[in-house]
């Protein structure tokens, strides 16, 4: 009898070899795909059917083998069923290339063939997007393929539905831009995919460390600097990561620990970087997949977009920042200048090739080339520029890393997109959205105020199990049409939706730069969400500021009016929540504060000139006669 150990050992050695070259298989594999995507999205030609096919075909293959349940035991079984799915996902993306034909031969009749390729590609979507996401859009899915095919038929009343033929919502799904390969689709094989790439190039080029190191030389001396630290990477690294998750974890390991060195509560540290990353899908120039179909649905250009996204986003920033620092200030957290950085001058000198590419991707935008064009040509960018850099030129592997690095990123949001197209095409099919937005008119009275709270409800109960992207998809097919009907601008109206969604981020109990941040730091994974919820409240005020003010479609002095003042008003309502302005605060004293910073936000001279003077004498009055106050406690006390 064979002794039962060398078999155990023998199948661990077999089992760690499948790993290797599953992993070997899975890492050439996403560097095809992004060699993929870079051909047709600068020199090749494809249909945008065939293209978002082969889009979804390969990043749902890589999904399925390499993204696994994390601490469940994978069975052999279980891999081979994996790679299975794999493979028919894939072939669902060829049979429509090599039997499109055929079908516009028949007529647009479908044959059994048909049918059964459409079916497998809607099934196996759903369950990538499960696995990626979780459950909660396949289940908004398949209820809404539900109502298409027999529940709208048994609603009364203005939800009602006659239905449609199984064959006839298949084809619509598959074969045409209504369904899985629309116009999310069509997103995220380009724009989404080339931006997510380029983040992946930047990153690896060591960009990531510069905005650290530039990050940690400028905030060091500030009180609570290694919060600002997190606040002020963040917002940089924002700049070239469209991913709040993606920035959580690059900055987050090297913040939240400073955090929680310099004495911040593991959970506030945690919040601290949750919030600050938050930000990274709202920063320009490279911002959340959102902003690219808010450009496409708003038939706005990208760069149009980013300029109008640069002052809020900054807003939001320095809201997180005001607080972090009056929270720091009033626990008597000292700022870390025993932090050991190069002087700045030196970092800029040594990094100044990291600039190359923004500054070559910007460029390209603005006199009119295309993101994904711009895109391209920024990856080159990097390459080139890395070679004026002493420790980071760009070799081979690290190139092949960068190509491998972004088609992995892109799994989750590009299954996602292209999975929420199942929603789309049956809210189109069936004109619910007109529907949805009469009904938020009717129940806010036409009030602008009352119709912006009802969807910041809607957002938040979203935001608890959708992703960002699904959950502004979601509410800006349903909700933006109400807005509009209101007065507001089409693109004001995406802009407030988009922002909103961004709470999906810190929303318990599905946040997961909140989990990725708690993980980091040892905390409580719902505390680290409820109080990161808390530093992001920027995601409500800034909304109201697109409803109400010209900070979208405004001239520039109105912006920088807007900002000016909000800047200050953000202020004195962070004071509001932390108890500290200047000094300490009581109670009536918050009251007050309170009142000043919604003097600073309302858009007019009667109210920003009041708001400006009382700010300015609080602060006086703070500075003067609480300092003074402090300093003969302390000289009583010593």
């Amino acid at each position: 009898m064979e002794n039962p150990e060398k078999i155990i050992i023998e199948e661990v050695k077999e089992s760690e070899h499948f790993i290797q070259n599953r992993r070997q298989f899975a890492y050439w594999f996403a560097v095809l795909i992004s060699v993929f995507h870079i051909w047709i999205n600068t020199i090749g030609i494809l249909s945008e059917l065939w293209r978002n096919s082969l889009h979804l075909g390969l990043l749902g293959a890589l999904g399925f083998i390499t993204v696994y349940p994390i601490g469940k035991k994978i069975t052999k079984s279980r891999k081979m069923l994996d790679v299975i799915f794999a493979v028919l996902l894939l072939s669902t993306s060829f049979y429509i290339i090599f039997f499109e034909d055929a079908l516009h031969n028949r007529n647009e009749v479908t044959i059994l063939r048909d049918l059964i390729f459409a079916g497998i590609a809607v099934v196996l979507t759903l369950i990538i997007v499960k696995r990626t996401t979780g459950w909660i859009i396949p289940a908004i899915a398949i209820f809404f393929m539900a109502y298409v095919l027999f529940l709208g038929n048994w609603i009364g009343g203005d939800f009602h539905f006659r239905g449609m033929r199984l064959s006839r919502f298949l084809y619509r799904l598959y074969f045409t831009d209504e369904g899985l390969f629309g116009i999310t689709a069509s997103i995220s094989s380009t724009f989404v995919f080339m931006f997510i790439l380029f983040a992946a190039f930047l990153l690896k080029s060591g960009g990531g460390d510069f905005i650290i190191n530039i990050s940690e030389a400028i905030t060091k001396k500030i009180t609570g600097g290694p919060g600002i630290v997190a606040v002020f990477s963040s917002g940089l690294m924002g700049t070239i990561s469209g991913s709040a998750i993606a920035n959580t974890v690059s900055t987050g390991s090297i913040t939240i620990p400073m955090m929680k060195k310099a004495g911040f509560k593991p959970e506030f540290a945690a919040a601290v970087e949750t919030a600050a990353s938050t930000g990274g899908q709202i920063m320009p120039p490279i911002m959340g997949a959102g902003a690219f179909i808010m450009a496409e649905w708003t038939q706005t250009p990208y760069t149009v977009i980013i300029a109008i996204a640069f002052l809020p986003a900054i807003m939001y920033f320095a809201t997180v920042g005001f607080y972090v620092y009056q929270t720091a200030k009033k626990y008597n957290l000292a700022s870390d200048a025993t932090i050991e950085t190069d002087p700045l001058i030196t970092i800029l000198r040594e990094g100044v090739h990291f600039f190359i590419p923004i500054i070559v991707l910007i460029g390209m935008l603005s006199v009119g080339y295309t993101p994904t064009y711009s895109a391209g040509y920024s990856i080159v960018a990097v390459i080139l520029s890395s070679y004026l850099s002493k420790n980071h030129k760009m070799k081979l592997f690290d190139i092949l890393d960068s190509l491998a690095l972004g088609a992995k990123n892109m799994v989750m949001v590009g299954v996602l997109l292209v999975g929420v197209g199942i929603i789309i095409g049956s809210i189109s099919i069936t004109g619910i959205a007109i529907t949805f937005s009469q009904l938020i008119v009717t129940a806010s009275g036409g009030n602008l105020i009352l119709a912006l709270i009802l969807i910041t409800l809607a957002s938040l109960l979203l935001g608890m199990g959708l992703p960002v992207t699904a959950a502004y998809i979601m509410l800006a097919i349903l909700a933006a049409p109400a807005l509009t009907t209101m007065g507001v601008s089409l693109l004001a109206a995406h802009m407030i939706i988009f922002w909103l969604s961004q709470d999906s981020n810190v929303t318990p109990p599905v946040c997961l730069a909140a989990f990725a941040a708690a993980g980091i730091a040892g905390s409580n994974p719902m505390r680290t969400g409820f109080e990161a919820w808390k530093l992001a409240k920027g995601l409500y005020v800034m909304p109201i500021l697109f409803a109400y003010t010209h900070l979208i479609d405004g001239s520039w002095l109105q912006k920088f009016e807007i900002f000016g003042f909000g800047l200050l008003g953000l202020f004195a309502i962070a004071a509001f929540f932390t108890g500290l302005f200047l000094e300490k605060i009581n109670y009536f004293e918050r009251v007050l504060v309170f009142i000043i910073g919604i003097l600073l936000l309302i858009p007019h001279f009667y109210t920003w000139m009041p708001g400006l003077i009382l700010f300015v004498l609080f602060a006086f009055y703070q500075k003067i006669y609480k300092s003074k106050k402090l300093v003969k406690q302390t000289e009583i006390i010593s």
